[in-house]
């Protein structure tokens, strides 16, 4: 695992949880609210209508916690697992819970259903948020990283638009997480535009709904105006509205492009330490699944490197002597001189190559 991937993954979930402390007070406020209350909303300050302590977390970043360790829980996703580890943590009385998430997670309970069906309120904000452990743990494993999106995804909310929104956006953070750059975050963000024009971010949403349109406009605008953490964060979360969500994508997308050097230490120490401790060893083995999954798809009997076909002079063997290979690839001539009876003396190469005649007699 390279260091400068752990170190944007662990920024990208920690910006996530910062976001989403720093946005909840100021949930519901509308911009000209923020002003009047703080002037401009830069502190961790708790407080909002849920009554939160400074550097608390909401449901969006629960909800990720929870997809975490259903994916860790076993070697194979199970979206029956994650159902369940769901219905526990709305059994636990969570500060906040999204309606359609709630609506979805108690229909799981009564029934078992792991998908809603199709509707038009459920374009909401909740399985976008929650994603960011699918993309850690399927890096470098892109159908795996739709199939269990959209599953994920489908146990709360069965819209096209959350559906495009959230695996868009898992794509601009795989896009981060590699390094690739700004940039390339933004080619992703303008095909999104060009597919679905709803989405154009080109102004800055006030006091953005939950509606994953609303979401995602805000948070792209704020990406790409900005060239820091902080700032992309303080241009968030003062557009109040659904603050603490877009507080917590924008930081997820912001901490993937810039580390964890650029999380404020000021906010970063108000969270949790027990939570951050739970988000680090997430990052860490989620990462290490990845791995794993990617180095179980090399082939462990690779044909060509155990059995491999060799010919020269129209003579054709399958496999090789291992006495034939270190007298072909000896680094010492007199070896090569005394097997063969060649003289070496004029040859230019440190390691002769034998004719055609002499490799017919190695078969």
């Amino acid at each position: 695992m390279g260091y400068d991937l752990r170190e944007r993954a662990l920024g990208a979930y920690l910006g996530l949880a910062v976001g989403d402390a720093l946005g909840a007070p100021v949930e519901f406020m509308s911009p000209t609210e923020i002003r009047e209350e703080y002037g401009v909303h830069r502190n961790m300050t708790g407080g909002g209508w849920l009554h939160l302590q400074p550097g608390q977390v909401t449901d969006d970043t629960q909800m990720c916690l929870v997809l975490g360790r259903s994916i860790l829980a076993d070697e194979q996703w199970s979206i029956i697992r994650f159902g369940e580890g769901m219905a526990r943590w709305l059994r636990g009385r969570p500060v906040d819970v999204g309606n359609t998430c709630r609506r979805g997670i108690r229909r799981f309970m009564l029934n078992g259903s792991t998908a809603a069906e199709t509707a038009e309120w459920d374009a909401g904000n909740g399985a976008c948020v929650r994603n960011l452990p699918v993309v850690l743990a399927t890096l470098n494993a892109p159908a795996a990283f739709r199939q269990i999106s959209v599953e994920q995804a489908h146990l709360t909310h069965h819209h096209p638009l959350s559906d495009i929104a959230t695996l868009t956006l898992g794509e601009m953070l795989r896009c981060a997480l590699r390094g690739d750059g700004i940039s390339s975050v933004r080619r992703l963000a303008d095909a999104l535009v060009a597919q679905y024009p709803e989405f154009d971010f080109k102004e800055i949403p006030q006091a953005p709904t939950p509606y994953i349109v609303d979401t995602v406009r805000t948070v792209l605008h704020a990406l790409f105006h900005t060239n820091n953490y902080k700032d992309c964060l303080i241009m968030v979360v003062n557009q109040g509205g659904d603050a603490d969500t877009t507080g917590a994508l924008a930081g997820m997308l912001a901490g993937g492009l810039y580390g964890t050097y650029g999380l404020p230490h000021a906010w970063l120490r108000r969270l949790d330490p027990g939570l951050q401790k739970e988000i680090a060893a997430q990052v860490d083995q989620l990462l290490a699944r990845n791995e794993r999954a990617d180095h179980a798809r090399l082939p462990s009997d690779p044909l060509l490197i155990q059995r491999p076909l060799m010919e020269a002079g129209g003579a054709k063997t399958v496999g090789f002597s291992g006495d034939q290979l270190r007298l072909w690839t000896s680094i010492s001539l007199d070896v090569y001189a005394e097997n063969t009876g060649v003289a070496t003396d004029q040859c230019r190469r440190s390691v002769p190559c034998p004719n055609v005649r002499q490799v017919r007699g190695f078969t």
